[in-house]
């Protein structure tokens, strides 16, 4: 039986340029970080709030993902906030802009995208409970 999502792993062009945008933009800690010799490789895993949430990886030579137009795979990040528009103004002082605030027409909920450093879409939705 399922208990939840255990983590995210994510495949970067530049793994510092990553970690930075996930730590310092988004608050996430590093909880380990390990270079595998054999695969030429780093590994970093985060946290958010305790839990253990994301692996970010970097191998040689990366591809560039397809984000646009969609391709097969995953769509986009989504993490839950309490007040977007105030998240929103704190990511845009740090100088990552963010898309337009729309509204999902069927929840009624409020949410914007923006883009990690290789282009994955990252959402971030204002959950009314």
């Amino acid at each position: 039986m399922l208990k939840g999502i255990h983590h995210v792993a994510i495949i970067c062009s530049d793994i510092e340029r990553s970690k930075q945008f996930y730590t310092e933009l988004l608050g996430f800690r590093v909880a380990a970080e390990v270079y595998r010799e054999e695969r030429q490789s780093w590994k970093v895993d985060l946290q958010l709030n305790g839990v253990y949430c994301i692996e970010l990886f970097s191998f040689p030579q990366v591809p560039a993902r397809l984000s646009r137009p969609e391709a097969a795979g995953l769509r986009h990040l989504a993490f839950s906030v309490e007040n977007l528009h105030a998240w929103v103004d704190a990511l845009e002082a740090k100088g990552l802009p963010c898309e337009p605030i729309r509204t999902d027409p069927y929840s009624g909920a409020q949410f914007t995208f923006c883009s990690d450093p290789d282009g994955l879409p990252v959402e971030f939705y204002e959950w009314q409970v």
